[in-house]
């Protein structure tokens, strides 16, 4: 997987990738890179460190702590041996400074898949506090209690979880998670998230989604 906001770099990246035999999938934020990388079973990551949402070492940290051990490139401008402390800090594997040659991109690459032994798993459960959200049977459970979700009620679950704690927009949740345009003349985010809210305090009796007035929403536990 390829993390590049810069989208004429990412295509230039992608093609030289692919030529050399690579398959890519191209994101374009560090939020969707995390949830690719949760839910896909990739050899490789490379990743610029500044990007949208989450930034790369931030990402790089945030796999490491849900256990996914897929080997990280970063790519960045920032070459200081601080930036790069940071990046092998958070969990990364390498550290290429910019601007770089292709062929020490694509040399790099080898050697971190040739240390990589196997394909690592796929994440199968994202948590929060009690809360489990099996990815595979798209359900959420508390110990024995088990709630089946919609999909897009799962989707909007996983979204929150990923982004624990920080306020999401509407207008994140339309574009991010369903990749729609948000129309602020209708109220489908709010009718989604109170269907998802109700089941939660039906089931588990937690005020988990917090509503943040004029800004959006909260997954935060009380």
């Amino acid at each position: 997987m390829l993390i590049e906001d810069e989208e004429k770099t990412a295509l230039s990246l992608k093609m030289g990738l692919e030529e050399n035999k690579f398959t890519v999938d191209w994101v374009s934020d560090g939020t969707e890179g995390l949830r690719c990388a949760l839910n896909n079973r990739y050899e490789l990551i490379v990743s610029d460190i500044i990007i949208p949402e989450m930034s790369g070492v931030e990402l790089c940290a945030a796999l490491r702590a849900s256990g996914v051990s897929t080997p990280v490139l970063l790519i960045s401008a920032l070459g200081t041996l601080d930036d790069k402390m940071k990046g092998f800090d958070a969990g990364s594997d390498d550290y290429l400074v910019k601007p770089f040659a292709f062929e020490e991109l694509i040399a790099r690459m080898k050697a971190l898949l040739k240390r990589s032994k196997e394909f690592v798993k796929p994440l199968k459960v994202l948590s929060y506090g009690k809360y489990e959200l099996d990815l595979e049977d798209k359900v959420i459970r508390v110990e024995n209690i088990i709630v089946e979700l919609t999909p897009r009620e799962f989707a909007l679950m996983e979204y929150f979880i990923l982004n624990k704690e920080k306020v999401i927009s509407r207008t994140e949740i339309a574009e991010k998670i369903w990749h729609i345009t948000f129309d602020a003349a209708t109220n489908v985010i709010d009718v989604y998230v109170n269907y998802l809210r109700k089941k939660l305090e039906k089931s588990f009796g937690d005020k988990l989604i917090q509503t943040r007035h004029g800004l959006g929403y909260m997954l935060k536990q009380s």
